[in-house]
């Protein structure tokens, strides 16, 4: 069963769900949605979050602003990670055709792996840029399905930071989809920050790059 409370320790946090069947919930109260904000603590974050083992995380953020690392480094369990899958059809591919001739057929492999994922029924982090909203209302309904939450993780970081770890990477994005990668990070953030969160999500954990480097540990129950 997923959480009902959250609470911090020093080692992690246990983020609250929603649990309970569609039937269950009909005669509950709605419960409010839970916003935590780990960032401005110069690393003094917690070290792990844990959700409920039929939960979708969603981790969200600017192109290089960290989602990949942070989910390579913390995620314990299923990670389904866009940035993996175009990795792997790079080294096909990449010596003989631009990555713009065959990203639909990444974009299609990566949505056939997250279909399959989420049909498992077990916890799953998901890697989202925000631009795609219908993706993030997907992943709620595949989760309320489940008898689980959505959750998003967003990483709050400057534009010159996310710059800076595209080409760190050494793969970075047109500056018309970074610019609508910031609108939409932009729009998400001041809703949250306002008290408004997307549609069928449980929590909202926000995190700078401070925050982000001392997660080491992000799993499910059970």
């Amino acid at each position: 069963m997923n959480r009902t409370t959250a609470y911090a320790t020093t080692s992690g946090i246990a983020v609250p769900g929603q649990p309970g069947s569609p039937a269950q919930q009909a005669h509950r109260p709605p419960r409010a949605v839970r916003v935590r904000d780990l960032r401005d603590r110069a690393g003094r974050g917690p070290r792990g979050l844990t959700f409920g083992p039929s939960d979708v995380v969603v981790v969200t953020g600017l192109p290089g602003s960290g989602k990949s690392t942070l989910m390579r480094r913390a995620v314990r369990g299923v990670r389904i990670d866009s940035q993996d899958v175009r990795d792997r059809w790079d080294a096909r591919l990449s010596r003989f055709l631009p990555y713009a001739v065959y990203r639909p057929l990444v974009r299609l492999a990566h949505y056939a792996g997250l279909r399959h994922a989420l049909r498992a029924g077990t916890g799953v982090v998901v890697h989202d840029c925000g631009a795609q909203t219908w993706v993030r209302a997907w992943l709620a309904r595949s989760a309320r399905r489940r008898g689980g939450t959505l959750h998003l993780l967003v990483l709050d970081v400057t534009a010159d930071t996310a710059l800076a770890g595209q080409r760190e990477r050494g793969q970075g994005v047109s500056r018309y989809a970074f610019l609508r990668h910031r609108r939409a990070t932009r729009r998400l953030l001041g809703s949250v920050e306002r008290g408004t969160v997307p549609d069928g999500c449980g929590s909202v954990v926000l995190l700078d790059r401070e925050a982000a480097d001392v997660l080491g540990r992000i799993d499910f129950e059970g």
